[in-house]
């Protein structure tokens, strides 16, 4: 089945920096398909699981198909980094504007090969301002991490 639209909301989180994280994502395919999931690991930072509930959400909506996927995250560093950033860092071999190695440079490869194949649009939202479902992903980040905790 192939969707017009597909709508994800996307958080990551730890506790501590590094520390146990989680990822969350909500997807909603045309108001007549909805779907959540959750993971987290041991050992990770802030910044790798807000990206991987990006790519894991991004996988999903691959699966389903649609003409149309946006994506609403609280990160700036994702938001910023698949629309912006990342197009300086390749042309600069995967480097900084001082010259730096990029951060999770291999999540930001898994990334942006999902976004090269799929209709997505990216929109930065604000954590913890009562936006529903990215309240729900903040919960759902909570309970992967309390699992590694």
């Amino acid at each position: 089945m192939s969707y017009q639209r597909i709508t994800i909301y996307t958080d990551g989180g730890c506790s501590g920096n590094p520390g146990p994280g989680g990822w969350a994502f909500t997807l909603d395919g045309d108001g007549a398909f909805q779907t959540e999931m959750h993971g987290g690991e041991k050992e990770t930072t802030n910044n790798k699981m807000e990206l991987t509930a990006v790519i894991q959400a991004l996988s999903y909506a691959k699966q389903l198909g649609a003409a149309e996927i946006n994506v609403f995250t609280d990160s700036q560093y994702v938001k910023n980094g698949i629309t912006v950033w990342i197009k300086s860092w390749k042309t600069k071999g995967w480097k900084t504007a001082d010259k730096k190695p990029v951060k999770n440079q291999e999540y930001w490869v898994k990334l942006d090969a999902l976004v090269s194949s799929l209709p997505v649009s990216f929109h930065w939202v604000k954590g913890h301002a009562g936006i529903e479902l990215n309240e729900r992903c903040d919960t759902l980040v909570q309970q992967a991490i309390a699992q590694y905790r």
